[in-house]
């Protein structure tokens, strides 16, 4: 059983696989030539892959940012780290999150197929690590493994409809259609980016990031590539100013000049943007036409939702800010921990990253420069605080020096917690079950609302227009 699980495990949490496979079942739903099935397909792979790899390019050049920060600011406390805290879990929950992620992409199928929440979540990787999270919790509440799994894969299928549901009515404003929404384990933060941009916008509204002016002299800040390495070059050598060039030549650079050092991160930092950018653009070519097939077959008028680098391209100066100021919100809400005396959270830069990147291409979208800098900050504050306030829901877990990171699993795993803190593990099924009604009571509700609008709309028309029906 468990070699089939490893297996299974190493498969489905690829999520360029994943995205292959769906290309693959789209494509030929289609019934297109063996010769165009097997070239999306394998460009859908590809370029997944480019993706992953620009976002490990990005990953390595962060590490030593936050090993930096860490010395130069004698700060220690819980790390939100994803890949550390779902190691620990699977020591113990690992059979349980495997089956739990493999059952909830089914109930994802079917709840994308039956309610008006049309969205398939495509991110394998998050996806497992969010049902890591509620094997852990359901497990601390005391479930059986059977329960464990039952109930943590409708949960799980709860989850990957109503994260990216959260997010599109911003996502659309992004990418100027409905077609593709955004499906990672940052979804909420990102949508209060979108929600904060959105109500400090102004009357006025403020200009996009993307249409920064610069000089004539300095016509080269134009270019993406060469803003993010002279901005990271910039944030690079100041927090290595204060770790110390000892510091990091021992410890970090193997004996490189620590100046040699700091830019060639912020370079290889940008070259990574670089990379992710380019295979942005491959998927999307290739998944939103094959994408049509699953919409026809299985689920009408499906939505695949991707992970956020899917958003960089379309405004890549955002990205950067968003960053910027993600980090800049963990670090006053890290200032404040300190000040109240609690559990100390360090902002974890990866996911200030991700999650701060897509927001402020979200916040620009809605609410311009303004938008881009508060809401990106607010995703930096949620996801400092998040991960504090749900430590005590994950039993000894919560007592590691890792935990969860990215705003959904604090806001869905204090849900499932709040439940079981409530009333154990019979306010946790009650719970679910009153979700799974919410979201079709929702759904109906949406739907009667579209009819109304298409019904006010078609007896709004000129007799000549409608006559032509």
């Amino acid at each position: 059983m468990d070699a089939v699980l490893d297996v299974f495990l190493d498969i489905f949490t690829q999520p360029a696989v994943i995205v292959a496979l769906i290309a693959l079942i789209g494509l030929a739903a289609q019934s297109k030539s063996f010769s165009d099935v097997l070239k999306g397909t394998v460009r859908t792979l590809v370029g997944f892959l480019v993706l992953a790899a620009g976002a490990g390019v990005v990953v390595g050049a962060l590490n030593p940012f936050g090993d930096m920060f860490q010395h130069a600011f004698n700060v220690q406390g819980v790390v939100p780290n994803n890949e550390a805290i779902v190691a620990q879990a699977l020591l113990e929950y690992g059979s349980a999150a495997a089956l739990i992620f493999f059952f909830g992409m089914i109930v994802n199928i079917a709840l994308a197929a039956t309610s008006r929440f049309k969205y398939i979540y495509l991110s394998g990787h998050v996806a497992f690590y969010i049902a890591a999270m509620f094997a852990v919790i359901l497990s601390v509440a005391g479930f059986d493994t059977w329960a464990v799994v039952l109930w943590g894969s409708i949960a799980q299928g709860i989850y990957m409809v109503v994260s990216p549901a959260l997010v599109q009515p911003f996502m659309r404003r992004v990418t100027g259609s409905d077609d593709v929404a955004l499906g990672h384990t940052g979804g909420a933060g990102i949508a209060l980016s979108g929600l904060v941009a959105k109500l400090t916008r102004g009357k006025g509204g403020s200009k996009s990031t993307e249409d920064l002016a610069f000089p004539k002299g300095l016509g080269f800040l134009r270019d993406t590539t060469v803003i993010v390495a002279l901005s990271m070059a910039v944030i690079y050598v100041i927090v290595g100013s204060f770790a110390g060039p000892g510091y990091i030549e021992s410890e970090l650079s193997d004996g490189q000049n620590f100046v040699v050092f700091l830019l060639l991160q912020a370079a290889t930092f940008s070259a990574g943007v670089f990379i992710i950018l380019a295979g942005v653009r491959v998927v999307l070519a290739e998944i939103v036409p094959a994408f049509k097939g699953i919409s026809e077959k299985l689920v009408k008028n499906a939505k695949p939702a991707l992970d956020v680098p899917i958003v960089f391209t379309f405004a890549p100066n955002a990205v950067l800010i968003g960053f910027v100021a993600s980090f800049v919100g963990g670090i006053v809400g890290m200032v404040g921990m300190v000040a109240l005396g609690t559990t100390i959270i360090i902002p974890g830069v990866v996911g200030h990253f991700m999650t701060g990147a897509a927001s402020g291409v979200i916040g620009n979208a809605v609410g311009g420069r303004r938008g881009a800098v508060l809401g990106a900050f607010a995703n930096g504050v949620a996801i400092t605080f998040l991960p504090l306030f749900l430590l005590p829901v994950l039993g000894d877990m919560g007592l590691s020096n890792a935990t969860f990171s990215d705003a959904d699993y604090g806001v869905f795993g204090l849900l499932l917690g709040g439940f079981s803190a409530a009333g154990g593990q019979l306010a946790i099924i009650v719970g679910i079950i009153a979700s799974l009604v919410a979201l079709y009571a929702v759904s109906f509700a949406l739907q009667r609302r579209d009819a109304r609008r298409a019904t006010v709309e078609q007896a709004d028309e000129p007799a000549e227009v409608a006559a032509t029906r």
